[in-house]
């Protein structure tokens, strides 16, 4: 038997079908962080973003063979964790809140914490359309094909919402930080 570390994800997922035991372990284990960041951002709270990654991955194992093989085995399981974390977000009251963090007091942050506080904040501001776009394109990095494959809308919906959303982003920010306000981009 060869080794689930050695195949494709196609594979392992065509293995864990076929009854592999480890297989689906193995994809879990390569994709689990990056679907930790993708719920994270999406629900904007620890808490439920581990229990959509627990919900989506559960899911994932027992719909395996529902996958078509018409896109990559990382953008069936983007969409089912963006599910889940929309599932999850539906059931709780639509007021939750970022935590408040004061900065003033800690002389270690380091200016990107900073920055990414602050996005994170507008991000939490502008409507989930626009924030799930970005979150999967500028954030994870996905194509524009491969985010409207997870989140079911046409490529040029994707488009639009991320230029409106980058758009809302930088007037946010503008209003927090005044015109001179350009946040350095980290690779």
């Amino acid at each position: 038997m060869t080794d689930p570390a050695e195949r494709n994800d196609r594979e392992l997922l065509a293995a864990h079908c076929a009854g592999d035991p480890d297989a689906f372990g193995e994809l879990f284990r390569r994709h689990k962080d990056r679907m930790w960041a993708v719920a994270l951002r999406t629900t904007r709270d620890p808490e439920l973003a581990a229990d959509a990654v627990q919900d989506g991955f559960i899911s994932a194992f027992r719909r395996a063979d529902s996958f078509r093989g018409d896109a990559q085995v990382t953008t069936w399981l983007h969409r089912i964790i963006v599910n889940a974390c929309l599932d999850r977000l539906r059931r709780i009251k639509p007021t939750s809140e970022l935590p408040e963090y004061d900065l003033a007091d800690r002389h270690d942050v380091h200016g990107s914490t900073v920055v990414r506080l602050d996005v994170q904040e507008a991000l939490g501001k502008i409507p989930e359309g626009q924030r799930l776009a970005l979150t999967l394109v500028d954030m994870q990095g996905l194509p524009v094909s491969e985010a409207a494959q997870v989140l079911g809308v046409a490529e040029g919906t994707i488009k639009s919402r991320c230029a409106r959303g980058r758009a809302a982003l930088a007037e946010l920010l503008r209003d927090k930080h005044g015109d001179g306000y350009a946040p350095a981009v980290e690779d």
